[in-house]
Protein backbone atom coordinates (compact mmCIF):
# COMPACT_ATOMS: atom_id res chain seq x y z
CA UNK A 1 0.00 0.00 0.00
CA UNK A 2 2.82 2.42 0.86
CA UNK A 3 4.47 1.85 -2.51
CA UNK A 4 1.21 2.60 -4.33
CA UNK A 5 0.76 5.84 -2.43
CA UNK A 6 4.34 6.86 -3.19
CA UNK A 7 3.82 6.26 -6.92
CA UNK A 8 0.67 8.37 -6.94
CA UNK A 9 2.48 11.13 -5.07
CA UNK A 10 5.34 11.19 -7.54
CA UNK A 11 2.92 11.39 -10.48
CA UNK A 12 0.85 14.08 -8.85
CA UNK A 13 3.79 16.29 -7.91
CA UNK A 14 4.64 16.78 -11.59
CA UNK A 15 1.45 18.86 -11.88
CA UNK A 16 2.30 21.08 -8.91
CA UNK A 17 2.52 24.85 -9.23
CA UNK A 18 5.15 26.82 -7.32
CA UNK A 19 4.91 30.58 -6.86
CA UNK A 20 8.32 32.27 -6.58
CA UNK A 21 8.18 35.73 -4.97
CA UNK A 22 11.30 37.91 -5.15
CA UNK A 23 11.84 41.56 -6.04
CA UNK A 24 15.03 40.61 -7.93
CA UNK A 25 14.22 38.93 -11.30
CA UNK A 26 17.66 37.27 -11.36
CA UNK A 27 16.76 35.27 -8.24
CA UNK A 28 13.51 34.14 -9.86
CA UNK A 29 15.48 32.98 -12.91
CA UNK A 30 17.82 30.93 -10.69
CA UNK A 31 14.90 29.13 -9.03
CA UNK A 32 13.18 28.63 -12.38
CA UNK A 33 16.31 27.02 -13.83
CA UNK A 34 16.50 24.60 -10.89
CA UNK A 35 12.82 23.61 -10.66
CA UNK A 36 11.08 24.26 -14.00
CA UNK A 37 11.89 20.82 -15.40
CA UNK A 38 9.84 19.22 -12.60
CA UNK A 39 7.14 21.75 -11.73
CA UNK A 40 5.14 24.64 -13.14
CA UNK A 41 6.73 27.91 -12.01
CA UNK A 42 4.90 31.23 -11.73
CA UNK A 43 6.50 34.42 -10.43
CA UNK A 44 5.76 37.66 -8.61
CA UNK A 45 8.11 40.54 -7.85
CA UNK A 46 6.15 42.03 -4.94
CA UNK A 47 3.94 41.00 -2.04
CA UNK A 48 0.87 42.68 -3.57
CA UNK A 49 1.35 40.82 -6.84
CA UNK A 50 1.82 37.52 -4.99
CA UNK A 51 -1.43 37.98 -3.06
CA UNK A 52 -3.30 38.82 -6.26
CA UNK A 53 -1.96 35.69 -8.01
CA UNK A 54 -2.85 33.51 -5.02
CA UNK A 55 -6.41 34.84 -4.95
CA UNK A 56 -6.89 34.08 -8.65
CA UNK A 57 -5.22 30.68 -8.76
CA UNK A 58 -3.69 29.38 -5.51
CA UNK A 59 -0.36 27.60 -6.03
CA UNK A 60 0.65 24.39 -4.29
CA UNK A 61 3.67 25.99 -2.62
CA UNK A 62 5.24 29.45 -2.28
CA UNK A 63 8.94 30.34 -2.21
CA UNK A 64 8.90 33.77 -0.57
CA UNK A 65 11.76 36.24 -0.28
CA UNK A 66 11.88 37.85 3.16
CA UNK A 67 13.38 41.26 2.31
CA UNK A 68 11.32 43.14 -0.28
CA UNK A 69 10.39 46.84 -0.64
CA UNK A 70 6.91 48.16 0.26
CA UNK A 71 5.67 44.81 1.63
CA UNK A 72 8.10 42.37 3.20
CA UNK A 73 7.86 38.60 2.89
CA UNK A 74 6.75 38.39 6.54
CA UNK A 75 3.92 40.88 5.93
CA UNK A 76 2.90 39.03 2.77
CA UNK A 77 2.83 35.73 4.65
CA UNK A 78 0.67 37.18 7.44
CA UNK A 79 -1.95 38.36 4.94
CA UNK A 80 -2.00 35.02 3.10
CA UNK A 81 -2.37 33.09 6.36
CA UNK A 82 -5.28 35.28 7.46
CA UNK A 83 -7.33 34.53 4.34
CA UNK A 84 -9.45 31.42 4.16
CA UNK A 85 -8.57 30.65 0.53
CA UNK A 86 -4.79 30.89 0.98
CA UNK A 87 -4.17 29.94 4.61
CA UNK A 88 -3.23 26.33 3.84
CA UNK A 89 -0.61 27.05 1.14
CA UNK A 90 2.83 26.01 2.49
CA UNK A 91 5.34 28.88 2.44
CA UNK A 92 9.11 28.40 2.37
CA UNK A 93 11.01 31.59 3.17
CA UNK A 94 14.13 32.38 1.15
CA UNK A 95 16.62 35.00 2.38
CA UNK A 96 20.26 36.03 2.47
CA UNK A 97 19.89 37.33 6.04
CA UNK A 98 21.15 35.17 8.91
CA UNK A 99 19.73 37.14 11.82
CA UNK A 100 18.14 34.93 14.49
CA UNK A 101 15.17 37.23 15.09
CA UNK A 102 14.30 37.24 11.37
CA UNK A 103 14.35 33.46 11.22
CA UNK A 104 12.13 33.26 14.30
CA UNK A 105 9.70 35.70 12.68
CA UNK A 106 9.46 33.41 9.65
CA UNK A 107 8.51 30.44 11.81
CA UNK A 108 6.13 32.41 14.03
CA UNK A 109 4.18 33.85 11.10
CA UNK A 110 3.41 30.60 9.32
CA UNK A 111 6.46 29.52 7.35
CA UNK A 112 6.99 25.77 6.98
CA UNK A 113 10.70 25.99 6.14
CA UNK A 114 13.62 28.34 5.65
CA UNK A 115 16.26 28.41 2.87
CA UNK A 116 19.32 30.66 2.83
CA UNK A 117 20.78 32.43 -0.18
CA UNK A 118 22.80 31.67 -2.19
CA UNK A 119 20.46 28.81 -2.99
CA UNK A 120 21.91 25.32 -3.20
CA UNK A 121 20.07 23.41 -5.97
CA UNK A 122 20.01 20.08 -4.12
CA UNK A 123 18.71 21.66 -0.93
CA UNK A 124 16.00 23.56 -2.81
CA UNK A 125 14.87 20.49 -4.77
CA UNK A 126 14.70 18.24 -1.72
CA UNK A 127 12.84 20.70 0.49
CA UNK A 128 10.36 21.61 -2.22
CA UNK A 129 9.70 17.94 -2.92
CA UNK A 130 9.30 17.16 0.78
CA UNK A 131 6.75 19.92 1.39
CA UNK A 132 4.80 19.20 -1.80
CA UNK A 133 4.62 15.56 -0.76
CA UNK A 134 3.35 16.53 2.69
CA UNK A 135 0.74 18.80 1.13
CA UNK A 136 -0.37 16.08 -1.26
CA UNK A 137 -0.72 13.56 1.55
CA UNK A 138 -2.60 16.11 3.69
CA UNK A 139 -4.95 16.82 0.78
CA UNK A 140 -5.55 13.11 0.31
CA UNK A 141 -6.39 12.70 4.00
CA UNK A 142 -8.67 15.73 3.89
CA UNK A 143 -10.53 14.25 0.94
CA UNK A 144 -11.32 11.19 3.05
CA UNK A 145 -12.42 13.24 6.05
CA UNK A 146 -14.11 16.23 4.43
CA UNK A 147 -15.68 14.98 1.16
CA UNK A 148 -19.32 13.85 0.95
CA UNK A 149 -19.25 10.24 -0.24
CA UNK A 150 -22.25 10.62 -2.57
CA UNK A 151 -21.94 14.01 -4.26
CA UNK A 152 -18.13 14.41 -3.97
CA UNK A 153 -18.46 17.99 -2.73
CA UNK A 154 -17.38 19.01 0.77
CA UNK A 155 -19.36 17.64 3.71
CA UNK A 156 -20.94 19.23 6.78
CA UNK A 157 -17.81 18.73 8.88
CA UNK A 158 -15.73 20.77 6.44
CA UNK A 159 -18.39 23.48 6.33
CA UNK A 160 -18.60 23.75 10.11
CA UNK A 161 -14.83 24.09 10.41
CA UNK A 162 -14.73 26.89 7.81
CA UNK A 163 -17.83 28.97 8.55
CA UNK A 164 -16.31 30.49 11.70
CA UNK A 165 -13.01 31.07 9.89
CA UNK A 166 -14.94 32.87 7.16
CA UNK A 167 -16.67 35.20 9.61
CA UNK A 168 -13.42 35.95 11.44
CA UNK A 169 -11.54 36.58 8.19
CA UNK A 170 -14.26 38.92 6.90
CA UNK A 171 -14.31 40.93 10.12
CA UNK A 172 -10.52 41.17 10.17
CA UNK A 173 -10.30 42.34 6.55
CA UNK A 174 -13.46 44.48 6.77
CA UNK A 175 -14.85 42.75 3.68
CA UNK A 176 -18.23 41.10 3.35
CA UNK A 177 -18.56 37.38 2.65
CA UNK A 178 -21.67 35.42 1.77
CA UNK A 179 -23.38 32.17 2.66
CA UNK A 180 -26.04 30.63 0.43
CA UNK A 181 -28.20 27.77 1.68
CA UNK A 182 -29.61 25.82 -1.26
CA UNK A 183 -32.45 23.37 -0.56
CA UNK A 184 -33.99 21.05 -3.16
CA UNK A 185 -37.72 21.74 -3.16
CA UNK A 186 -40.01 18.89 -2.06
CA UNK A 187 -37.13 16.43 -2.18
CA UNK A 188 -38.87 13.91 0.07
CA UNK A 189 -41.80 13.82 -2.35
CA UNK A 190 -39.34 13.32 -5.22
CA UNK A 191 -37.90 10.28 -3.43
CA UNK A 192 -41.41 8.99 -2.70
CA UNK A 193 -42.23 9.07 -6.43
CA UNK A 194 -38.96 7.85 -7.96
CA UNK A 195 -37.14 6.08 -5.11
CA UNK A 196 -33.86 6.81 -3.37
CA UNK A 197 -31.61 5.59 -6.17
CA UNK A 198 -33.07 8.16 -8.54
CA UNK A 199 -32.94 10.66 -5.69
CA UNK A 200 -29.21 10.04 -5.24
CA UNK A 201 -28.63 10.59 -8.96
CA UNK A 202 -30.47 13.91 -8.75
CA UNK A 203 -28.42 14.96 -5.72
CA UNK A 204 -25.27 14.40 -7.76
CA UNK A 205 -26.70 16.41 -10.66
CA UNK A 206 -27.61 19.34 -8.41
CA UNK A 207 -24.15 19.27 -6.76
CA UNK A 208 -22.48 19.44 -10.19
CA UNK A 209 -24.71 22.29 -11.33
CA UNK A 210 -23.94 24.28 -8.17
CA UNK A 211 -20.22 23.72 -8.60
CA UNK A 212 -20.44 24.86 -12.20
CA UNK A 213 -21.71 28.27 -11.09
CA UNK A 214 -18.70 28.94 -8.84
CA UNK A 215 -15.98 30.82 -10.69
CA UNK A 216 -13.27 31.47 -8.07
CA UNK A 217 -10.93 28.99 -6.35
CA UNK A 218 -11.97 30.35 -2.95
CA UNK A 219 -15.69 29.59 -3.50
CA UNK A 220 -16.91 26.18 -2.41
CA UNK A 221 -20.03 24.08 -1.91
CA UNK A 222 -20.74 21.60 0.87
CA UNK A 223 -23.60 19.17 1.34
CA UNK A 224 -25.11 19.62 4.79
CA UNK A 225 -27.41 16.62 4.58
CA UNK A 226 -30.48 15.45 2.67
CA UNK A 227 -31.09 17.87 -0.17
CA UNK A 228 -29.46 20.89 1.49
CA UNK A 229 -26.21 22.44 0.25
CA UNK A 230 -24.21 25.40 1.55
CA UNK A 231 -22.25 27.70 -0.77
CA UNK A 232 -19.47 29.84 0.69
CA UNK A 233 -18.44 32.99 -1.21
CA UNK A 234 -15.51 34.78 0.49
CA UNK A 235 -15.09 38.53 -0.11
CA UNK A 236 -18.52 38.79 -1.75
CA UNK A 237 -21.09 41.51 -1.11
CA UNK A 238 -24.83 40.89 -1.13
CA UNK A 239 -25.40 41.93 -4.74
CA UNK A 240 -22.79 39.42 -5.94
CA UNK A 241 -24.24 36.69 -3.75
CA UNK A 242 -27.72 37.32 -5.16
CA UNK A 243 -26.33 36.96 -8.67
CA UNK A 244 -24.79 33.57 -7.80
CA UNK A 245 -27.95 32.43 -6.01
CA UNK A 246 -30.15 33.27 -8.99
CA UNK A 247 -27.72 31.55 -11.34
CA UNK A 248 -27.87 28.39 -9.21
CA UNK A 249 -31.66 28.48 -9.14
CA UNK A 250 -31.94 28.94 -12.92
CA UNK A 251 -29.27 26.34 -13.70
CA UNK A 252 -30.92 23.62 -11.60
CA UNK A 253 -34.34 24.37 -13.11
CA UNK A 254 -32.87 24.30 -16.63
CA UNK A 255 -31.84 20.66 -16.11
CA UNK A 256 -35.56 19.85 -16.43
CA UNK A 257 -35.48 16.91 -14.03
CA UNK A 258 -39.09 15.78 -13.93
CA UNK A 259 -40.81 16.27 -10.56
CA UNK A 260 -44.61 15.75 -10.83
CA UNK A 261 -45.19 16.79 -7.21
CA UNK A 262 -43.62 20.22 -7.83
CA UNK A 263 -45.65 23.28 -8.84
CA UNK A 264 -43.17 23.89 -11.69
CA UNK A 265 -43.13 20.16 -12.65
CA UNK A 266 -39.32 20.06 -12.52
CA UNK A 267 -36.78 19.73 -9.74
CA UNK A 268 -36.07 23.21 -8.34
CA UNK A 269 -34.24 24.79 -5.42
CA UNK A 270 -34.93 27.51 -2.88
CA UNK A 271 -32.03 29.70 -1.77
CA UNK A 272 -31.47 31.68 1.42
CA UNK A 273 -28.71 34.28 1.20
CA UNK A 274 -26.88 36.12 3.96
CA UNK A 275 -23.65 38.07 4.31
CA UNK A 276 -21.42 38.54 7.35
CA UNK A 277 -22.32 42.17 7.94
CA UNK A 278 -26.03 41.68 7.18
CA UNK A 279 -26.09 38.94 9.79
CA UNK A 280 -24.34 41.17 12.34
CA UNK A 281 -26.86 43.95 11.75
CA UNK A 282 -29.60 41.44 12.54
CA UNK A 283 -27.70 40.31 15.66
CA UNK A 284 -27.63 36.67 14.50
CA UNK A 285 -24.96 34.39 13.09
CA UNK A 286 -24.36 34.07 9.38
CA UNK A 287 -25.83 30.55 9.34
CA UNK A 288 -28.93 31.52 11.34
CA UNK A 289 -29.54 34.45 9.02
CA UNK A 290 -29.26 32.29 5.88
CA UNK A 291 -31.57 29.67 7.42
CA UNK A 292 -34.14 32.39 8.13
CA UNK A 293 -34.12 33.58 4.50
CA UNK A 294 -34.28 29.99 3.23
CA UNK A 295 -37.37 29.42 5.36
CA UNK A 296 -38.94 32.58 3.87
CA UNK A 297 -38.13 31.33 0.36
CA UNK A 298 -39.92 28.04 0.99
CA UNK A 299 -42.89 29.77 2.61
CA UNK A 300 -43.12 32.09 -0.42
CA UNK A 301 -43.74 29.21 -2.82
CA UNK A 302 -40.26 27.74 -3.42
CA UNK A 303 -38.04 28.07 -6.53
CA UNK A 304 -37.00 31.49 -5.26
CA UNK A 305 -34.05 33.32 -3.65
CA UNK A 306 -34.56 35.30 -0.45
CA UNK A 307 -32.02 37.66 1.04
CA UNK A 308 -31.41 40.78 3.12
CA UNK A 309 -32.44 44.07 1.58
CA UNK A 310 -29.82 45.99 -0.37
CA UNK A 311 -29.02 49.36 1.15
Amino acid sequence: MINKIDVKTELNLANSTILVVDDQPINIKIVDKILSSEYKIVAATSGDQAIELCNKNPPDLILLDVVMPYMSGIETCVILKQRLSTAEIPIIFVTSCEQQDEEEACWENGGVDFINKPIKPTTLKNRVKAHLTLKYQRDMLSSLVFIDYLTKVYNRRYFEEHITKLENSSNREKQDSALLLVDIDNFKLFNDVYGHIRGDISLKQVAVRIQDTLMRPSDFVARLGGGIFAVILPNTELIGAISVGEKIRRTVLAEEIAHPKSSVKFLSVSVGISTVFTAQQNMVTLLDDAENYLRHAKQSGRNICKHGQLV
